[in-house]
């Protein structure tokens, strides 16, 4: 199966990340290989609403999550549609099969106090690397940009006079974050500091290792996970848990649901809206503590 030409549109097209592109194919192979074992088809082309529904089956059977699953039955779906464009197919198999439905699941986060205690109070060291990890936890509940977004922000994405921060995100869409006078001063210090013993004459990124080289996701994932440590319990630990937790802030805070969005960088209003769950919780709760019949 070659899908050198499916891969290609999806990177200089539709502009997918490398990692999102290497999901795609490696959906599209393990169902290749599925036909193959288990149909004897050598051609995804050749494929049926049967088959898509027979390999969902055998997901869920092994005990793969729905979202997953749907990411796997998305995948194909672009892949059709792009060869019925091309003229390689005449119908999608996947039109007729039904995505199983995904419970809901609130996004966690981190109660604000949790977090001034410990960023009162968390002894993050002295230091370059103690410096820039903790600009890397700031900047994440600061702004709520994706690891991705943070891993490439350049010197040029910030403007320290106007406190703003440029964003390239999803689809390449750019936007603009405002930042706070306690992130300019970590970014001031981290700056001079990376300037002055990072030996590197010039800067590709802004967040860089001690070797004045790009981080990687994992870098910066472990960098949070281990912050995180000294934070909260919750089971997963991640610079989204971040994303979560200045979303849900902003909207407890009076803020608009549709700035929160556009800060964000969500396509749609509904990504925003599961928030509102948090929220409501927390209403009711205060509901119930000051209500005379509560």
């Amino acid at each position: 199966m070659d899908l050198r030409n499916f891969l290609q549109y999806l990177q200089y097209e539709k502009r997918y990340s490398r990692h999102t592109v290497v999901a795609y194919e490696n959906d599209l192979t393990q169902f290749s290989s599925y036909l193959k074992n288990i149909y004897d088809l050598d051609d995804i082309l050749h494929a049926g609403h049967i088959h898509v529904r027979s390999w969902l089956v055998s997901l869920m059977e092994s005990g793969i999550g729905t979202r997953t699953i749907n990411r796997k039955l998305s995948s194909l779906k672009t892949f059709f549609k792009f060869e019925m464009k091309r003229g390689n197919a005449k119908q999608s198999p996947v039109s007729k099969v039904i995505a199983p439905k995904m419970s809901k699941r609130l996004p966690e986060f981190i109660h604000k106090n949790k977090i001034e205690l410990f960023l009162h109070h968390y002894d993050f060291g002295t230091g370059f690397t103690a410096i820039r990890n903790r600009l890397i936890f700031e900047i994440f509940y600061a702004t709520g940009i994706r690891l991705s977004e943070l891993i490439n922000l350049t010197d040029q994405s910030i403007d320290l006079y106007s406190s703003e921060i440029k964003v390239l995100g999803k689809g390449n869409k750019e936007r603009i974050i405002p930042f706070t006078e306690p992130l300019k001063l970590i970014l001031k210090e981290y700056l001079e500091l990376r300037n002055t013993s990072i030996s590197y004459d010039n800067f590709q990124a802004l967040i860089v290792t001690e070797q004045g080289k790009q981080m990687s996701p994992r870098q910066v994932y472990s960098i949070i996970h281990l912050l995180l440590e000294g934070v909260t319990t919750i089971d997963k630990k991640s610079p989204h848990v971040l994303r979560h937790t200045f979303a849900t802030h902003l909207l407890n805070n009076g803020a608009e649901i549709n700035a929160i969005k556009e800060l964000l960088g969500h396509a749609s209003l509904a990504a925003t809206q599961v928030y509102t769950h948090n929220s409501i919780d927390k209403l009711k709760d205060i509901y119930k503590k000051a209500h005379p019949k509560a």
